[in-house]
């Protein structure tokens, strides 16, 4: 049987407690009982990330660094909201953006295991390299062979100059929103040189510009599906494909067998169930119906309760 967990703003089961220092007017605290009260919340925020840890160690699965494990399996989660569409770009938030980045690659990221992004950590992913000129206005990628987009079509540098145009306002097809255009003001065009490799054209130089390549934020689209199939059916080339959307109740992926980088993914497939209210998505967490939850936008009292009815000692 699930265990029951009482939502805060209804009535806490957890009481506060005061000392009588605290009903005096001048007295203050002791300087220990100050940094006590003050790492609680601290506390309670890493034991619910250990909790997370209990029961989410095949998030591991999608990771460069993994511990012995078995592979499949599918990765239960809770989602915060009802996305308008699945295509990211067309989209401002990170409802969208957390469920399909695994349907697409980029053509560098940032390296997932160094703790803060910069320009040093940027590594791979469609392209293999990439270079300057001299005067910081032309950055050439070279991209990966044998890529394939999820329908079968191959992966080419055409593909680039489409996401590119379309995001610039050049194409014929347009995004419906675009909210994101602003960032490649400085792109002057992308030019395809073969099959194999895109150069990107700025107006004048900006050495930091191939950062907002590596962000989460531009995956590559391929040019023969329409913006407006992107939206409902997204085609991609990363690990995990696109299988089903429905609006506020869930968003579904399955493991590519066919991915590029051969052993991966581990998962079978990741299952997001959209719940946009936090204490009723940390019920069903603490009742053990998902594998991962979030410490993030959490109040301390709720923290509090997962901590005394979490499905994992800690």
């Amino acid at each position: 049987m699930a265990s029951k967990l009482r939502d805060p703003r209804v009535g806490s089961s957890v009481k506060s407690k005061q000392n009588k220092a605290s009903l005096l007017p001048h007295a203050k605290p002791k300087p220990e009982q100050r940094g006590r009260e003050h790492n609680k919340p601290m506390k309670l925020m890493r034991r619910l990330l250990v909790l997370a840890g209990c029961s989410a160690i095949a998030l591991l699965a999608a990771t460069e660094t993994t511990v012995s494990q078995n592979p499949g399996g599918i990765l239960k989660i809770y989602h915060r909201d009802s996305p308008a569409s699945m295509s990211i770009h067309e989209e401002g938030t990170i409802s969208t953006v957390a469920p399909m980045m695994g349907v697409f690659n980029n053509l560098v990221m940032y390296d997932q295991q160094v703790v803060q992004n910069s320009l040093q950590s940027i590594v791979p992913d469609l392209a293999t390299e990439w270079s300057w000129t001299e005067d910081n206005t032309r950055l050439t990628f070279r991209l990966r062979d044998g890529v394939r987009w999820h329908d079968g079509h191959a992966f080419t540098a055409a593909d680039i100059k489409c996401t590119w145009d379309t995001l610039l306002d050049k194409s014929s097809d347009k995004f419906r929103v675009n909210p994101r255009k602003s960032w490649y003001w400085n792109v002057e065009q992308v030019l395809p040189n073969g099959a194999s490799e895109a150069t990107f054209v700025l107006k004048r130089p900006q050495p930091a510009f191939i950062a907002l390549l590596a962000s989460g934020l531009s995956p590559v689209y391929p040019c023969h599906v329409s913006p407006r199939e992107m939206r409902q059916h997204p085609i991609g080339t990363g690990p995990f494909k696109f299988v089903e959307f429905r609006p506020n109740e869930l968003i579904r992926i399955s493991k590519n067998p066919d991915y590029w980088r051969q052993g991966r993914p581990y998962l079978d497939g990741i299952e997001y169930t959209i719940i946009p209210n936090p204490s009723t998505a940390l019920l069903a967490f603490s009742s053990g119906k998902f594998d991962v939850t979030w410490p993030y936008g959490i109040s301390v009292p709720l923290l509090k309760e997962v901590n005394n009815q979490a499905p994992c000692e800690v």
